[in-house]
């Protein structure tokens, strides 16, 4: 098996996983949030005297996680029209799906990927996006 990727330029993992492995022509990515590099801060979230999540940005979060994909993908020697195959998990589907699809517009002109689009109550952090990506590097 091939070593595992990992990028100084994305925020680390939050366990004991890569960003991404090979195998093949195949690029598999670990789930991709929109976690600062460097610091871990959530761009756009807003918290309350006691740590509670009230408010978020998700069209920040949602940037930042398209900045931490491409760093992901750089590190491995990808590209973003590499990308086959993407599955995007929301957690509020109707607040925020309209934007993701603006802003995923705005990324993917020319040749967009494959992509599903889930609805889920809960990441690991207080995060209402994540990415979960397989690229091809047959070229």
């Amino acid at each position: 098996m091939e070593p595992a990727i990992r990028s100084e330029a994305a925020p680390a993992p939050l366990g004991a996983y890569p960003h991404a492995r090979r195998a093949g022509d195949l690029l598999f990515l670990s789930g991709i949030g929109p976690r600062m590099p460097g610091t871990d801060r959530i761009p756009g979230n807003i918290q309350d005297a006691g740590g509670r999540l009230v408010a978020y940005d998700f069209e920040a979060q949602c940037r930042q996680v398209f900045a931490n994909l491409r760093a992901v993908l750089d590190a491995a020697g990808a590209c973003w029209s590499d990308l086959v195959d993407v599955t995007v998990y929301l957690t509020d589907m109707a607040r925020d799906f309209p934007a993701f699809n603006r802003i995923w517009a705005d990324h993917f002109r020319d040749h967009p990927p494959c992509r599903t689009t889930v609805g889920i109550t809960a990441l690991p952090t207080p995060i209402a996006i994540e990415l979960k990506c397989v690229a091809s590097l047959a070229r």
